[in-house]
């Protein structure tokens, strides 16, 4: 038997400091047009730039609410407003990829740190998966800063990994152990 779907379930709604994070649903559409029709926030992105509200609703009930274990909306708790995604991906019984997108208006506050070590907490002490990794592309330095808050450490560069915009782009790759995960967890 596997649990990790039920693991996934039990974990549908986590909470941390300034956060909640929790099942994406058509009503967050809004929110997410705002910050997936941002050419600035999708510039590195896997998906293109939304053009129509539509957009957003077929992403939401395609991507979110079809397959959601692994993936929840950010909603910021001062204000219960959704301010973008994460999500375990490419679940192994061994390994996951993070993955993260938010609102420009809220950079640089911390709040995607904030979020990913609550799915790096979820990851090694309750799937107990031997490691999570992470790329983004190497023009985008900024998603490598969350990385590293995070604990995790640069492993590589893969050349022409991803395509953007039709040009071939280089990630860079970031991973965190079980072991390292542990090593951080107790230095606090």
């Amino acid at each position: 038997m596997n649990p990790q779907p039920l693991l996934f379930a039990k974990a549908a709604k986590l909470e941390t400091k300034r956060l909640v994070l929790r099942p994406v649903c058509l009503t967050d559409a809004k929110d997410m047009y705002e910050y997936a029709s941002d050419p600035q926030v999708t510039k590195w992105l896997s998906f293109p730039t939304h053009q129509t509200l539509d957009e957003s609703k077929e992403a939401i009930a395609t991507h979110f609410m079809a397959a959601p274990l692994g993936k929840w909306g950010i909603v910021y708790r001062d204000t219960n407003k959704f301010i973008g995604t994460i999500s375990l991906m490419d679940l192994t019984a061994f390994s996951a990829e993070l993955g993260y997108v938010i609102n420009r208006n809220f950079w640089g506050q911390g709040l995607v740190p904030e979020a990913a070590r609550a799915l790096l907490a979820l990851a090694f002490d309750e799937l107990n998966l031997a490691q999570v990794h992470a790329v983004h592309a190497t023009k985008n330095p900024n998603s490598g800063r969350v990385l590293e808050k995070i604990g995790m450490r640069p492993v590589g560069i893969f050349p022409n990994y991803i395509t953007h915009n039709f040009s071939p782009t280089d990630v860079k790759i970031w991973v965190i152990t079980r072991e390292q995960y542990l090593a951080n967890k107790h230095q606090k």
